[in-house]
């Protein structure tokens, strides 16, 4: 029988998933389907499940954290993030969550870092973000929060100014802003004081060069995409799957 594996999410026809594994199963010749399942709300998530042959699953926004709810394991480290983006299906159909974000992250992170880089500014709180914070916490690298509704220990957009800019070398987009089709649109720091010594990654992967990136580019900063982690995170996710 085919085996099912899929997406779950929400507005999420552009899937960068769906186009990796189908690709994959298709090249190596295995007898498998990948599927979106777009979600208005995750309780309809047992239903969608239980009506195929589902073998695993991704998990994007905005469901890595409220699946949780609807899991019965949860590996340690995706416990300790508090995000979940992988999906195993055990034999007794027990359904442990994982995290993988956190592995294609620091894999396509280290070869951007240089030894001035003490310090990153995470734009953004949603599920993602938690796994980069988790992938900074490992690589000995201090973190802070910017949000537009900060917590007391995270900082506003309106915080930033140059001591900030030069202190946080690592800046990362957790966001949605700038993603196809807005592509105008970007986080709201402050540029200018941006230099070569800094690092700009984007987890947006559509469009493949994000203005956000562009703006650091003027500046010398080295920049990247979020595909690679996209790629690292989705090979990571079939190991689990089948292990």
């Amino acid at each position: 029988m085919t085996k099912v594996y899929g997406l779950l999410g929400k507005h999420i026809g552009y899937s960068f998933s769906r186009g990796f594994f189908s690709d994959k199963f298709e090249k190596e010749n295995l007898d498998c389907e990948y599927k979106n399942f777009d979600l208005k709300q995750i309780d309809e998530f047992k239903t969608i499940i239980s009506e195929q042959n589902t073998a695993g699953l991704n998990v994007t926004i905005p469901y890595k954290e409220e699946v949780i709810a609807h899991l019965d394991e949860l590996d340690p480290i995706a416990k300790e993030i508090g995000a979940v983006n992988v999906i195993k299906f055990k034999d007794d159909n027990q359904l442990v969550g994982y995290n993988s974000d956190y592995y294609g992250f620091s894999e396509s992170l280290k070869p951007l870092l240089n030894p001035t880089i003490k310090k990153a500014l995470i734009l953004g709180t949603g599920g993602a973000s938690k796994a980069i914070a988790y992938s900074l916490n490992r690589l000995e690298i201090d973190y802070t929060f910017v949000s537009r509704n900060p917590d007391f220990n995270e900082l506003n957009y309106s915080d930033l100014d140059e001591d900030i800019i030069k202190e946080y070398k690592l800046i990362v987009n957790c966001t949605p802003l700038g993603t196809h089709p807005d592509i105008e649109n970007y986080p709201n720091i402050p540029y200018e004081y941006i230099t070569q010594n800094h690092v700009l990654y984007d987890l947006i992967y559509n469009p493949n060069e994000t203005v956000f990136m562009k703006k650091g580019k003027e500046k010398g900063a080295k920049v990247s995409n979020g595909l690679q982690m996209l790629i690292l995170q989705a090979e990571k996710a079939w190991e689990i799957w089948n292990t």
